[in-house]
């Protein structure tokens, strides 16, 4: 999802080496950045001047179920990230989350201490502790609910429900307690190039604006689409999701972009805009592969 928007702003001004460990498309090269030696190797064979670090495991339930493994991706492949851009004089960019909070405020500055709840989140804390203690030029910027990635993606709320959709739900049932800030992964990429045209090094927080929640994104999205006449968004509880959704997770997640606005570079649109803008963009462009018919009901504008 990022990593695809990533390569989509940044390749238009910069000269990218992307790797990954599935090598779904053409522009990724093969690499684990939990084998450090091929970490190394990968990074001096491009010789960059920036590391851009965004890979995690982001699945909350393998996360409390594969502990070792949450940390072996989350955690230490970030001190093999920190090790080598020290190695080489560069910047570090590392990709962390707004679940790194407890919720129990409505809402959460730059300077909010993180109190994790599960496994995912200090996994994720851990990344950002080792970042800022080991390298002096670095950007760590947090993320919220990511939207973004094409049709045939499940991993994330809105293409579940656009999936859901697709199929013929005429009901869509979403948790009305958990609250937070969606961040289109492509403002996410174009704010992210500019700050890392700065020496504004630190932690940013960097989320759509708008306070919302689950539901209320739901409603939205329906709405979009133009089939509030045909789909109901019926409010449910989190305990409704418990037997699938059973990692500890914050019931507030939202963000505000306080050191964006006060150094000026808050490029983030309001999440509503950039909803509309991601339905448009990833799947009316996809429609014939996605499903014809459910896209003729499309009303973007």
């Amino acid at each position: 999802m990022l990593g695809e928007a990533m390569h989509r702003v940044l390749s238009e001004r910069h000269e990218l080496a992307c790797t990954d460990i599935d090598l779904n498309v053409p522009w990724l090269q093969y690499c684990d950045f939990r084998d450090f030696g091929a970490y190394k190797a990968s990074v001096e064979e491009f010789q960059p001047d920036m590391l851009f670090h965004l890979g995690a495991h982001t699945n909350l339930e393998y996360c409390e179920q594969n502990p070792d493994d949450a940390y072996r991706t989350n955690t230490l492949s970030v001190e093999h990230a920190a090790t080598l851009a020290n190695a080489h004089g560069i910047p570090l960019v590392y990709i962390s989350t707004a679940g790194i909070f407890d919720g129990e405020k409505q809402l959460y500055d730059d300077w909010d201490a993180p109190a994790p709840l599960g496994v995912y989140a200090r996994s994720k804390h851990l990344g950002e502790i080792l970042v800022q203690r080991r390298v002096d030029k670095h950007f760590i910027c947090r993320a919220g609910w990511m939207m973004g990635g094409g049709p045939g993606k499940d991993k994330k709320f809105i293409s579940k429900l656009m999936n859901q959709l697709a199929a013929g739900a005429r009901v869509l049932n979403v948790v009305d307690d958990k609250l937070g800030t969606p961040t289109y992964t492509v403002d996410f990429a174009r704010n992210l190039e500019t700050l890392i045209g700065t020496e504004f090094y630190g932690l940013y927080n960097m989320v759509c604006g708008g306070e919302t929640g689950r539901f209320e994104v739901a409603e939205e999205l329906v709405s979009i689409l133009g089939l509030e006449d045909r789909v109901e968004v019926r409010a449910v509880g989190s305990d409704f999701f418990a037997r699938d959704y059973f990692a500890p997770r914050p019931p507030c997640e939202r963000l505000v972009n306080n050191k964006l606005n006060l150094r000026g570079l808050n490029q983030m649109r309001d999440w509503r805009i950039a909803l509309r803008d991601y339905i448009s963009d990833y799947y009316a462009e996809f429609a014939e592969d996605f499903a014809p018919e459910f896209q003729l009901q499309l009303k973007v504008s």
